[in-house]
């Protein structure tokens, strides 16, 4: 098998895409200016926003912002989200993405340094923590490194496929490209980490 899989990606299986259960409930409630379901809604799924902006911008303090960017934007714009064109995740996976790009063209950021880890205090059943990161070995290492090497798209839908366990019509709907330009990008990611672990001669 490739070294790289040496890392455990999360399966992008139907259970991991499936339309969220009772969401609507809450997110009409919310409309009826319910406190209460405000807070579950966000306890629900500040976890996973919170995932995904942490793994893009690889920065605690950025990551935490944009979460409560994303999640200001979302309760605002609540109205207007349909649950006929895309499961609640899929748009706030997509309002998060559009706010980290935006953060990215405010500041400077370095991309995947492991040096950075000792300082985060991450949580996360997929992303290692500081703890984890002293646990992985060369080749898990390297691959990290690799990930930080892949141009933005790359790494955005790499990190969606991976981590985030979306199919590719649903990193389609929240990069706004057609699911073909997602798997073709995939593929592109695929090699490029490859090429990197070759050029290591660790794969």
């Amino acid at each position: 098998m490739s070294k790289l899989h040496s890392l455990t990606w999360l399966d992008p299986s139907p259970a991991a895409s499936a339309v969220d259960d009772g969401c609507q409930t809450l997110i009409q409630r919310c409309l009826e200016g319910d406190e209460i379901a405000f807070q579950t809604l966000y306890n629900q799924h500040s976890g996973m926003v919170y995932r995904l902006a942490f793994s893009l911008l690889q920065h605690k303090e950025d990551a935490e912002e944009v979460l409560q960017d994303s999640f200001d934007y979302a309760f605002r714009k609540l109205s207007h989200y349909d649950s006929r064109k895309s499961a609640f995740k899929t748009w706030l996976y997509r309002i998060t993405v559009s706010r980290c790009r935006n953060k990215r063209r405010r500041k400077w950021l370095p991309t995947f340094s492991l040096n950075q880890y000792p300082d985060q205090n991450i949580h996360d059943h997929y992303t290692p923590t500081p703890d984890n990161i002293m646990e992985l070995d060369d080749q898990q290492k390297v691959i990290w490194e690799a990930l930080g090497e892949l141009s933005l798209k790359l790494r955005e839908t790499a990190i969606l496929r991976y981590y985030h366990g979306l199919r590719y019509n649903e990193i389609g709907e929240v990069l706004g490209i057609p699911a073909k330009t997602a798997e073709s990008r995939m593929r592109l990611a695929h090699k490029a980490l490859r090429d990197y672990l070759d050029r290591e001669d660790l794969r």
